[in-house]
C-alpha cells in the first residue's frame, strides 16, 4: 500500500505520524505496514498512503483494539467487508462495557475502604489494609 511516489523517510514518517521510528519498524514486522523497497544504493521512501495506514492502526488503538485486532480490520478495509467489521466492533464494545462494569466495582469497593478510613478514629489498625487482608471477595459476599 506504499506510495510509490514516496518522498519522505522513516524519520519524516515517524515525525508525520508522530510515532517512534522503532514503532513503524515493529508494525512492519507484525505485517501491519508495508516496508517499501530500498532502492540500489538509496533509502527507503514513505509516502501518504503509509501515514494514512498509521493514522488508521493508531485511531484503532485508541477504540481499544488490539494489533490483532487491527490487522483483522485491516483486511476488511477495502469497504466491501462491512458486516465483518462490524461484528469485531460489536464484540470490542461488549469488551468495553465489561471492563465499565469491573472498574465501577472497583470504584464502589474502593470508595467503601476510603470512607471506611475516615470513619475509623483512634484505632490502630487500618480498616482499608484489614480489608484488602481479609479479601475483597469477603466484602462482596456481606452484600
Amino acid at each position: 500500500m506504499s506510495d510509490k511516489t514516496g518522498s519522505i523517510t522513516i524519520g519524516g514518517l515517524a515525525r508525520a505520524a508522530s510515532v517512534h521510528i522503532e514503532t513503524i519498524r515493529y508494525y512492519q514486522r507484525r505485517g501491519l505496514l508495508p516496508e517499501p523497497e530500498r532502492p540500489p544504493g538509496g533509502i527507503r521512501r514513505y509516502g501518504d498512503a503509509d501515514i494514512d495506514r498509521l493514522t488508521f492502526v493508531k485511531s484503532a488503538q485508541q477504540l481499544g483494539f488490539s494489533l490483532d485486532e487491527i490487522s483483522d480490520l485491516l483486511r476488511l478495509e477495502d469497504g466491501t467487508h462491512c458486516q465483518e467489521a462490524s461484528a469485531l466492533a460489536e464484540h470490542k464494545l461488549r469488551d468495553v462495557r465489561e471492563k465499565i462494569g469491573r472498574l465501577e466495582k472497583i470504584e464502589r469497593v474502593l470508595g467503601e475502604m476510603v470512607d471506611r478510613c475516615h470513619a475509623q478514629q483512634g484505632n490502630i489498625n487500618c480498616p482499608l489494609i484489614e480489608s484488602l487482608h481479609e479479601g475483597i471477595r469477603e466484602q462482596d459476599s456481606e452484600r
